[in-house]
């Protein structure tokens, strides 16, 4: 059994990324990503997260400015756990809402210790990108996230306030150094 790390998107973890994209759609999450399409032309879809310009794998509006990305799998021998989405730069949407980087485990994976191991990983990929300290954005009731990112030394900086596009999100920032 190998030790769990983080990779780029590959077309070797298709199976099992389609299995976890079912488990997510479960509870409601990344419905906009279709199974079938997917299926048909995974290579596609990986050559497009590796292509670092945006949010190729994610509908916003229009108005939303898109900024570089770097799309990470947390994977265990030939297992896919989950993501981390790494912004290069935070646009206004990004600073209340977003944050530099969002982290996932698959449904399946979760209360395993994954959550701490892809956030600790993945700090040396924020930094290596140029970010000292990252912003992240959490629900507030998404108390796992919440000590996860406690217990890896985030600080808390405040809380938005709803508005009638957004949900409020607790902010915090994480030393990446």
């Amino acid at each position: 059994m190998s030790a769990s790390k983080l990779v780029r998107p590959s077309i070797d973890y298709k199976d099992d990324y389609l299995e976890a994209l079912k488990e997510y759609h479960g509870e409601g999450r990344y419905l906009y990503q279709d199974i079938e399409k997917l299926d048909i032309d995974f290579e596609g879809f990986v050559k497009e997260l590796k292509a670092e310009k945006g949010y190729p794998h994610q509908p916003y509006q229009d108005w939303v400015e898109p900024v570089p990305e770097t799309v990470v799998w947390f994977v265990k021998d030939n297992d896919y756990i989950g993501t981390v989405d790494i912004r290069h730069r935070l646009n206004w949407h990004l600073e209340k809402w977003g944050g530099h980087a969002h982290f996932v485990i698959r449904p399946t994976m979760r209360g395993m210790g994954f959550g701490r191991k892809i956030l600790r990983k993945s700090m040396p990929i924020i930094n290596y990108i140029g970010i000292d300290r990252a912003l992240f954005t959490v629900a507030p009731d998404n108390h796992s996230a919440i000590n996860i990112l406690e217990s890896c030394g985030a600080e808390f900086e405040d809380e938005t306030t709803e508005t009638d596009k957004f949900p409020t999100m607790r902010r915090y920032w994480l030393d990446c150094t």
